[in-house]
């Protein structure tokens, strides 16, 4: 018992001295600072997926009662106030970008749907914005059909009425989603890049010596580097949901803040470990940045946190069930949107643990080759 003791005396005061070196390297500080405020803020409100303050032109052929009735339904934010052109612009203006849409409404439009023809109106999109694209004409389409059915009566509405309910996000704002999405992925980036950074810091400033002669083993100075700079991560990330995510952006929280973080604990073992793992076959802080951006856009773009899982084909789902990354935001996804607990998150809790402990043992065996070839 008292072995143990000792070794975990050890571990803290390595983890200690873990600590001040990196309130000792001011980028790193910076860094974690930018990634858990300003980052999280700019990527929420800048990067919005819903359509907003789109551009829109009419080419209104028909000059009717109706016509202007479907002009005065777009309006913002979603759309910015139509300007009227003619047919023989809209090839030239959508071609320099002044529009994404160009609404055609042909002659007799009017005169035609009051008669029973079921005219057709033309929505022209300029798809190179996808985002928009696919989600305003989709927008413009409902719009402009209940403001026909408005103008010419029920006869044309349908007999089902379909009502759509969000739970977590009523409005569908994406920075809902984004910002809680930005804080893992975050999580993700600077778990590798800390834990990676510090073991390199270790050699190039020739302290990795220091620690030879010192009665500590590999896995007790792996295990301060892990719990110090998880420590540092933990504390960021509560205070970004509660001060940036929950107070500055508004985004309510659904489920339970410290089941989070205690997932949260359990995937920095996991993705610290990788952090060491990549340092161990890098020989300089240069040569690891070039081998961990490859790894972290993997990571984060293919968890799910971007795109859905169910999107990507089969061999690739199947494939990234061994990144600790996928877990962790199935997980979370779960706990914070939906509310789920721990009787529903528990075996993406256990995945974390496997996965973090075979990233441990593969980094510990490579440590420790890398301390006996330096002494």
């Amino acid at each position: 018992m008292a072995s143990f003791s000792a070794r975990l005396a050890r571990v803290f005061r390595l983890g200690v001295k873990e600590l001040y070196s990196l309130k000792a390297d001011p980028d790193l500080v910076f860094l974690i600072v930018y990634a858990f405020s300003f980052a999280i803020y700019a990527v929420s409100t800048g990067a919005k997926m819903e359509v907003e303050n789109a551009s829109v032109a009419i080419v209104d052929e028909d000059q009717s009662t109706l016509s202007q009735r479907l002009t005065d339904a777009i309006l913002p934010p979603y759309f910015k106030a139509p300007q009227a052109i003619s047919a023989y612009e809209i090839d030239e203006a959508m071609d320099k970008g002044y529009f994404v849409f160009v609404i055609e409404i042909p002659p007799k439009f009017e005169h035609d749907a009051i008669a029973g023809r079921k005219p057709a109106l033309q929505i022209n999109v300029d798809a190179t914005a996808m985002s928009q694209a696919g989600n305003g004409a989709s927008y413009l389409q409902s719009i402009l059909l209940q403001e026909a059915v408005a103008v010419l009566g029920s006869g044309n509405i349908q007999p089902i009425d379909l009502v759509v309910r969000a739970k977590f996000n009523p409005n569908l704002q994406s920075a809902w989603f984004t910002a809680l999405m930005q804080v893992i992925n975050n999580i993700t980036m600077l778990s590798v890049i800390l834990t990676g950074a510090a073991l390199i810091r270790e050699r190039e400033h020739g302290t990795i010596e220091h620690l030879l002669v010192m009665p500590v083993t590999p896995a007790e100075i792996m295990l301060a580097k892990i719990w110090a700079n998880g420590a540092v991560i933990i504390v960021a990330a509560a205070l970004s949901l509660f001060a940036v995510v929950e107070r500055l952006l508004g985004v309510p929280v659904a489920g339970s803040i410290p089941l989070f973080l205690g997932s949260a604990t359990l995937y920095l073992f996991s993705v610290t470990a990788l952090g060491i793992l990549i340092a161990t076959a890098s020989t300089s802080m240069a040569q690891f940045g070039l081998i961990v951006m490859p790894v972290l856009i993997v990571m984060n773009l293919l968890s799910g946190s971007t795109t859905p899982l169910e999107s990507m084909p089969r061999w690739l789902q199947t494939a990234m069930q061994g990144s600790p990354s996928t877990h962790f935001v199935a997980l979370s996804q779960a706990t914070l949107y939906r509310g789920a607990g721990l009787d529903i998150i528990w075996p993406r809790l256990a995945a974390l643990v496997a996965i973090g402990a075979v990233f441990f043992a593969v980094a510990l065996m490579r440590f420790r080759k890398a301390l006996l070839a330096a002494g």
